[in-house]
């Protein structure tokens, strides 16, 4: 069609169904070394991380081969192997470095981490952040895609 406007057809994706899947890890309990203060450093601290990901689901149809999806052991194995590799500063950073793991893959197109240290203050269940990251698409002068409309 010559006159389709479409975000698909900018993208160069005309004829072709686009869906994504959520793939989520919940309340993954890691010891981390993290913080500022030289106490945080003496000591792992423990920390909740949350991970929710947008995944292009190119399977095709329906199918039941493992190997066409994306495996959520993937993302806990970074965030264990991140958590494990040095002593981190701030919360932002661990949730940077979890974001940038996930969108390794080329069929995440958004991440969301949360990240919570639980062991800061008696009067909260947990501190922390939660950040949303996006693919970057080509030509797009380094903007994040926008967010979902709900």
């Amino acid at each position: 069609m010559a006159d389709d406007w479409t975000l698909a057809a900018a993208l160069g994706m005309t004829g072709v169904a686009t869906r994504t899947y959520r793939v989520f890890v919940r309340n993954l309990i890691v010891p981390c070394r993290i913080g500022i203060y030289d106490f945080e450093k003496q000591a792992p601290q423990t920390v909740r991380v949350n991970a929710e990901l947008a995944v292009v689901d190119r399977r095709g149809g329906l199918t039941d081969e493992f190997d066409k999806v994306f495996n959520y052991e993937t993302v806990v194995e970074a965030i264990q192997t991140i958590g494990r590799s040095g002593h981190i500063q701030l919360v932002e950073t661990f949730g940077e470095m979890i974001a940038a793991a996930c969108l390794e893959d080329e069929r995440v197109e958004s991440v969301r981490v949360r990240v919570e240290k639980l062991d800061v203050y008696q009067e909260a269940e947990g501190v922390g952040i939660e950040i949303e990251r996006y693919r970057q698409l080509p030509g797009d002068g380094g903007r994040p895609m926008p967010p979902e409309s709900t």
